[in-house]
């Protein structure tokens, strides 16, 4: 199995999902002096056009997409107000505050880690990159089997077992005995729980539905953690692989994820690092991996058929 990802390169993965999301926005275009006019002066300081495109890249897609004529004042006079409130804390001389400094040192840190591991990761998340993963990991696989099935779910087997008679009579609708009698998903629709793969269903449920073919119920209620199901197969059908489009999202966030966990461990096992006790006593170094460690046993030999 592969090896999780540390604490740290899971907090890098959901924190710089967004410095992730922001380089891949165009960028705003680099302004000459003459055409970056000074839209407003706080206490003395500009707020420059240039400013302004810079932080409306930064908005959520939805804020982004507002017209121009409405968003750009609007962010104006937010930009307005933060100087107003950065220009009166210098005044009152909390830049020199221990707990402030403290706070802009985690805010620098923070953002040159989401700097690194967005430079890193960039290569990987490109559409070049993301399709050749598709053909790798999806395109090629042949199509997998997907059962539609309805079930009618009660909570103990003397029911599941009335309801089993009475959908197996020959006049009877198993949608409507369902309707009835089922506590489960669907209820109100027959049962029905729509197209599923194997491993949507928990392993007692998808053994049952895939051994039958349309048309067949169980032969026996068949008991989960949820209950106990009498189940119906109506369809059976073999699923293509899902195009491009459909899969790019979940494509782009396990490469996003995986970069980020490989740039974060090279980046560690790169690193001198020193490890102290809680009294801050120095502690041994670990010992050195031996040959055996993460060595998996061979192989039981195949056993013959009888």
């Amino acid at each position: 199995m592969r090896r999780p990802a540390s604490l740290l390169a899971t907090l890098l993965i959901s924190t710089a999902l967004a410095g992730s999301a922001l380089a891949q926005a165009p960028a705003a275009p680099a302004s000459p002096a003459v055409s970056d006019p000074v839209l407003a002066r706080v206490d003395g300081a500009e707020i420059r056009m240039s400013e302004l495109q810079s932080e409306a890249q930064r908005l959520p897609e939805e804020l982004r997409a507002m017209p121009a004529p409405m968003l750009m004042p609007l962010l104006l006079d937010q930009l307005i107000t933060q100087k107003a409130i950065t220009a009166a804390a210098r005044a009152q001389g909390l830049a020199n505050d221990p707990e402030v400094q403290a706070r802009l040192r985690r805010a620098e840190d923070e953002a040159l880690q989401q700097a690194l591991i967005t430079r890193a990761v960039a290569p990987r998340m490109t559409e070049e990159a993301l399709r050749a993963r598709y053909q790798t990991e999806i395109a090629g696989r042949p199509p997998e089997e997907e059962v539609r099935a309805r079930h009618i779910l009660v909570p103990t087997e003397a029911e599941a077992r009335t309801a089993l008679a009475e959908a197996r009579r020959p006049d009877a609708d198993f949608a409507e005995v369902a309707r009835r009698r089922s506590t489960g998903p669907g209820s109100r629709e027959g049962g029905d729980l729509g197209f599923f793969k194997r491993a949507d269903m928990i392993p007692e449920f998808a053994t049952a539905a895939f051994a039958m073919q349309p048309g067949q119920i169980s032969e026996a209620p068949v008991r989960t953690q949820f209950g106990w199901h009498v189940i119906k197969v109506e369809e059976r059908r073999a699923a293509p692989p899902p195009p491009f489009e459909e899969a790019r999202e979940a494509l782009r966030q396990r490469a996003f994820e995986e970069a980020v966990t490989a740039e974060v461990e090279r980046i560690r096992g790169a690193a001198s690092i020193e490890r102290f006790a809680m009294d801050g006593s120095p502690l041994p170094a670990p010992a050195a991996p031996s040959l055996l460690d993460g060595a998996a046993p061979p192989a039981a030999p195949a056993q013959p058929r009888r």
